[in-house]
């Protein structure tokens, strides 16, 4: 199963965003919690998302077209990056008008590392996207544990123990030895397909 991508368009306001009627799944997480890698092993696409050994480097809203139906849309960071308090400030405020705003959303997979489980940011970011007037991506939600070839097999069962006292049930990814990796594509691919989020764009 395959996930062809292009990059479209990196845009720093609203109003670059693209125009059109695909339906945009998002990804968004800290800024060290391998995002870029993610997108590329997803897609199968060496470099469509670009890697940085400086967490932090994502400060625009990234399109990623996948046929005429679907977007990927990678979101700036949050959290560890090294940035004044102004950019750091411009950056939420992107990231929040995207998610609350943006009527092509229909999916947002939250990227929070295996080894930290959830914290307060990522508690507060799924409260605010099942706020929205429409509900179509609360229930459309995907929690992605990263990094899960850092865990070792003692690990696993305390980590996942630290998401479902967070009501979240995970998808153990890893960028690396490529786990979890098919599973949340068909998670991804599914949505293009979904009528109920289709409702979200058309409607």
């Amino acid at each position: 199963m395959r996930l062809q991508a292009q990059f479209v368009a990196s845009a720093t306001a609203p109003s670059s965003y693209p125009r059109w009627n695909r339906r945009e799944v998002a990804f968004v997480g800290r800024s060290n919690v391998g995002k870029s890698s993610l997108l590329n092993a997803l897609t199968g696409i060496h470099g469509l998302a670009r890697t940085s050994k400086l967490p932090g480097r994502t400060r625009a809203v990234n399109f990623f077209a996948c046929g005429e139906l679907l977007a990927l849309v990678d979101l700036p960071g949050y959290g560890y990056a090294k940035m004044s308090r102004a950019e750091a400030e411009e950056k939420s405020r992107l990231l929040r008008d995207y998610l609350t705003r943006r009527p092509q959303l229909v999916g947002l997979v939250l990227l929070i590392d295996a080894r930290r489980g959830p914290e307060p940011e990522e508690l507060e970011l799924i409260e605010l996207v099942r706020s929205r007037k429409r509900d179509t991506v609360s229930r459309t939600l995907i929690v992605v544990a990263t990094k899960g070839d850092k865990l070792r097999s003692a690990q696993r069962a305390q980590a996942l123990a630290r998401f479902r006292n967070a009501d979240l049930e995970p998808i153990i990814c890893s960028a690396m030895n490529g786990e979890g990796i098919d599973k949340l594509r068909r998670r991804v691919l599914a949505l293009a397909h979904d009528e109920a989020a289709a409702s979200t764009i058309d409607g």
